[in-house]
């Protein structure tokens, strides 16, 4: 089942001012998964599937995914976090060689600062529970 999906591959091009990749819409899926864990105490209205309503929201989620995207494409990451932690990744017959760092816990994403940076200018970031 795919979660919510903030953004088009039509934004992503708009967002980097290049061609979709191809898998566009799988990466945007999963950059969509990354802001969803940066704003699990973010309040916002949604719609009865989770999506955001209000235009300036719906706007800062849409640019966050992008954002991801385009972070992790210039960091040679599919979206599997595993560039970031090895220096070499081959996927068939599959080869990862010289880990990078430590595991990190399962609260922590890698967001992209200008993804950050989005959500954060909508006040999403950081959450506050009233």
């Amino acid at each position: 089942m795919v979660g919510r999906v903030y953004a088009t591959p039509e934004q992503l091009t708009a967002w980097t001012g290049t061609p979709a990749p191809p898998g566009a819409e799988r990466l945007l899926a999963r950059a969509s998964e990354d802001v969803d864990d940066a704003l699990l105490t973010a309040v916002y209205t949604t719609d009865e599937q989770g999506m955001p309503t209000h235009p300036g929201t719906v706007q800062a989620l849409a640019d966050a995914a992008c954002a991801q995207v385009e972070y992790q494409l210039a960091t040679g990451d599919d979206g599997t976090g595993a560039a970031g932690r090895w220096s070499s990744v081959s996927i068939g017959p599959v080869s990862l060689s010289g880990r990078r760092d430590e595991p990190r816990s399962t609260s922590d994403v890698d967001l992209a600062p200008r993804a950050a940076r989005a959500l954060k200018r909508a006040g999403l970031v950081p959450g506050v529970i009233w």
